[in-house]
């Protein structure tokens, strides 16, 4: 049974090889071969001077993605409602902030204080984009990108009106990345209504399921997939790109995944 539908009409992509939606897409579709490279961070341009300077790689990647997504999608950034989800957040400020409270120093810096709730990153895309929609800030560890796909549907199912979802994982320094391994950086953006428009690449219906995730067959893809929670999006955006009709199911809960009938528009 269908629980939740809508119309997919911008993506956002940034991730080890996969340097935005456009060139991502036809890495995923099997057109080019795929490479993971680092990730290379654009200049958060829209920010002020002083919130630019203070800027971390999440708040980085959240702009990115986001923006990619709402220029595709045709939307204005400011008039989009907003889901965002991060399983663990800013790791490099979370470490940063142990690191002060081990040392002898115990002083923590106002921007890093600041800096390390967890709806930080979104804050800067309101100063950004000049937003004054609502956001809802999710985390849910490895099921973090399926909480927000739910959240995001439901958000456009209720309103009948357009939103978009951030999900964005960076990787925490030692010795917190050896409890927490995460091999690099990984952000992607949907955007989404509830009627399709000249916009809208494909419908997704969205239900709860006890099969099996999906895997992906290509070895790098697969390992971004099993080891960043934002990755887990991976075999939705693969189907997206093959352009085809398709039904892939997503990792979320233990014994509770996301099946997701894809129909092209």
């Amino acid at each position: 049974m269908t629980i939740l539908a809508a119309y997919l009409n911008g993506i956002g992509l940034l991730g080890p090889g996969l340097p935005g939606w456009q060139a991502g897409k036809r890495i995923l579709a099997g057109s080019q071969p795929y490479l993971p490279t680092t990730v290379n961070l654009p200049v958060p341009v829209l920010l002020p001077p002083a919130e630019r300077r203070r800027s971390s790689a999440i708040v980085k990647l959240t702009l990115a993605v986001g923006l990619e997504a709402a220029t595709a999608a045709g939307i204005e950034p400011a008039a989009l409602p907003c889901v965002y989800v991060s399983s663990g957040g800013d790791g490099h400020n979370c470490h940063e902030i142990c690191q002060t409270l081990a040392s002898d120093d115990r002083h923590i810096s106002p921007t890093r204080f600041h800096n390390s709730v967890h709806n930080a990153a979104p804050g800067y895309w309101g100063i950004a984009t000049g937003s004054m929609t609502p956001v809802s800030v999710l985390a849910a560890f490895d099921a973090s990108f399926g909480a927000g796909l739910l959240e995001l549907l439901a958000m456009v199912t209720a309103n009948r009106a357009a939103a978009l979802l951030i999900a964005c994982d960076t990787p925490y320094p030692e010795p917190l990345h050896g409890v927490r391994p995460m091999p690099g950086m990984f952000g992607v953006a949907l955007a989404a209504t509830a009627e399709p428009n000249a916009h809208s690449m494909v419908q997704i219906r969205v239900e709860l399921t006890r099969d099996r995730a999906d895997t992906l067959t290509d070895i790098g893809f697969e390992a971004l997939r099993r080891s960043i929670p934002s990755a887990r999006s991976l075999p939705l955006l693969q189907a997206i790109a093959q352009t085809q009709a398709a039904r892939v199911t997503l990792d979320y809960l233990d014994r509770t995944r996301i099946a997701i009938e894809l129909i092209p528009c």
